[in-house]
Formats: C-alpha cells, sequence, structure tokens
C-alpha cells in the first residue's frame, strides 16, 4: 500500500467497527424536569394563583432574627385573597448577610430606598421589628375636613 494514503486513512479513523457512524455522537447530559406534584397543581389551581415572572430573590425575616433567602424562586399570586405561594430552594442568612446583598441591588433604585433600609437594620440592631419603619407614611385626610371645598363636577364639558 502507499504509505501517503495509508496515513490519509489512519487520520479518518473510525471509533467502531462496520456500520458505525462516522461522525462522534456527544452525550449531553439529560437535564431532570421539576415536575410538580399534580395534587399541588390542582390545589394552586382551585387557589386561582397566577405566576409571576422575573422574581430574582425572595427574603423573608423570621421571628428568630433569621433571614430565609429564596434565589430565583416560582412565585405564584392571587392578590385578590391576599394569597401568595414560593416555591424554590431556600437558604437560611443572617440578616447582615440578606441586607448587604439587599443594599448593593437596591443601589440604583435611588437614596430613598436607601434610607427606608438603614432605618431597618437600626431596628434590627436595636432588637425592635422590622416592620416599625412607616414614620414617613401620611396621615389620611378624612372627607368631613374638608367639606367646606366645592365639589368638582366631571360631567359637564364646554
Amino acid at each position: 500500500m502507499n504509505p501517503e494514503k495509508l496515513a490519509k486513512l489512519q487520520a479518518q479513523v473510525r471509533t467502531g467497527g462496520k456500520g458505525t457512524p462516522r461522525r462522534k455522537v456527544i452525550k449531553k447530559p439529560t437535564r431532570t424536569v421539576a415536575k410538580e406534584d399534580p395534587k399541588i397543581a390542582s390545589t394552586l389551581r382551585q387557589l386561582g394563583v397566577q405566576p409571576i415572572p422575573d422574581i430574582e430573590t425572595i427574603n423573608m425575616f423570621m421571628e428568630g432574627g433569621k433571614v430565609m433567602a429564596f434565589n430565583v424562586p416560582r412565585l405564584s399570586a392571587n392578590v385578590n385573597a391576599n394569597t401568595f405561594v414560593i416555591s424554590g430552594k431556600a437558604e437560611e442568612k443572617s440578616p447582615e448577610q440578606a441586607l448587604t446583598e439587599m443594599i448593593s441591588r437596591m443601589g440604583s433604585f435611588g437614596p430613598e430606598s436607601l434610607s427606608q433600609l438603614a432605618k431597618m437594620t437600626e431596628g434590627l440592631q436595636a432588637g425592635t421589628d422590622a416592620g416599625d419603619v412607616d414614620d414617613d407614611i401620611p396621615e389620611l385626610i378624612s372627607a368631613g375636613e374638608n367639606a367646606d371645598e366645592k365639589p368638582v363636577d366631571l360631567e359637564t364639558t364646554d
């Protein structure tokens, strides 16, 4: 045999014997698709929850001072019934870790959100409830206080 032809054939080595494909088949790892339990799915349908997309993280502040953090959770909600369903992998964090992550994400929203977050951290360090940050909420005005004002008629057109 010709040595050039032999070298050419050696470069095109088959992976198997006669009848095997000439190209290699790359096996891709199979992804396990997380199937929802049918009972859970039927219960969610009965609750009437709708999925809310594009949620990056959810932090739940627990009574013991820990924070339960969900990264890329599936969030479904029925706002009329005040029902929220969070599913995903959760991990416990300290409040300091969770708040530093929140500050890094909220930096682009402006100083108002950072000042509220600073009040929350002060409340956590002092041992008070983090929900007592409603000092900036103005009081509602009842209808009786502005009775001397003339009502506006929206039906008349000029």
